[in-house]
């Protein structure tokens, strides 16, 4: 396993949304050999972990994101400084799809193969979408509707 990596970062916002993001200070080509997306593992102020990658903005340096759920977890927002210690991950990512849903894609054999040529970050807010809903008609309806998007070419929710 190649070396961690350390620094503390500013979390910055993106615009004017709810997202949030720390840059990389770093080259990705000098430690990952990588100059595109580096999947890796993180984790923020030694208590939250995270999995994801360090994307390429096009503006000179890579970024990690913060999901709302790390920065509540962690009581940070936009402006507090927080420390990453982050390695590349090479483990496969996989997706775990519930009985009620892997029934409904082999009644749809396209919507199946579609979703499982999707990266594994489309598969994982599909699946996501689904298994958040909190009354059991909404889980009916949006597995329903996951196969129309699917079938209609809709990488994601």
């Amino acid at each position: 396993m190649k070396p961690k990596t350390q620094f503390s970062a500013t979390i910055l916002q993106n615009g004017n949304m709810n997202a949030a993001f720390v840059e990389f200070p770093f080259s990705t080509e000098e430690i990952f050999g990588k100059k595109g997306q580096v999947k890796i593992k993180a984790k923020f102020d030694d208590a939250v972990e995270y999995r994801g990658s360090l994307a390429n903005m096009g503006q000179g340096f890579h970024c990690l994101g913060l999901t709302q759920e790390i920065r509540k977890k962690l009581g940070k927002t936009f402006g507090d400084e927080v420390s990453v210690e982050l390695w590349e991950d090479l483990e496969e990512r996989v997706v775990e799809i519930p009985e009620d849903v892997q029934i409904i894609l082999y009644e749809n054999l396209e919507a199946k193969e579609l979703l499982e040529k999707m990266s594994y970050t489309h598969r994982k807010e599909y699946i996501r979408w689904i298994t958040d809903a909190k009354k059991p008609e909404t889980r009916e309806n949006r597995k329903i509707k996951m196969i129309e998007m699917i079938l209609s070419g809709k990488k994601g929710v």
